[in-house]
């Protein structure tokens, strides 16, 4: 590839994809959105961090972009990184853990926007049924 400035012969790096996720906590249930574009299915709220943007802004907007919902008590969880975890390209997600105390209504890339409890979980996409498995197990050493 070429450099644009000094077209010259550059390397070009294959670096993974910064996103995040967001386990939206509303009583004892969390929240959950159906994926408008492939791959689609239920998934967490989340998506890709923009230029600029802290892992943290990008949590929250994309929390309300996709459910209506102002989250507050936001804590970092964990980072997932399998570079299978997104079929589209090698993603690295942070994933944060917040509340909020209002129904979530979709939007932006979200058909649907639900509340679903441990028992009661939909198949899910990408690896958010081991973020959630993670997740869960996490609520019950704490408890």
């Amino acid at each position: 590839m070429l450099c644009p400035h000094c077209h010259k012969e550059t390397q070009v790096y294959r670096n993974p994809v910064p996103t995040v996720d967001i386990i939206i906590e509303i009583g004892e249930a969390i929240v959950l959105i159906k994926r408008k574009n492939p791959p689609h299915g239920w998934a967490l709220p989340g998506g890709f961090v923009d230029y600029g943007e802290s892992y943290e802004t990008a949590a929250l907007r994309e929390a309300k972009e996709e459910t209506g919902l102002v989250v507050e008590k936001m804590q970092q969880f964990r980072t997932y990184s399998d570079p299978n975890r997104d079929p589209r390209q090698h993603t690295a997600s942070t994933v944060f853990i917040a509340q909020a105390d209002k129904h979530p209504t979709a939007g932006d890339d979200a058909a649907e926007a639900a509340l679903f409890t441990e028992e009661k979980l939909p198949h899910l996409v990408f690896d958010h049924a081991q973020i959630l498995s993670d997740y869960f197990a996490f609520k019950k050493e704490k408890s």
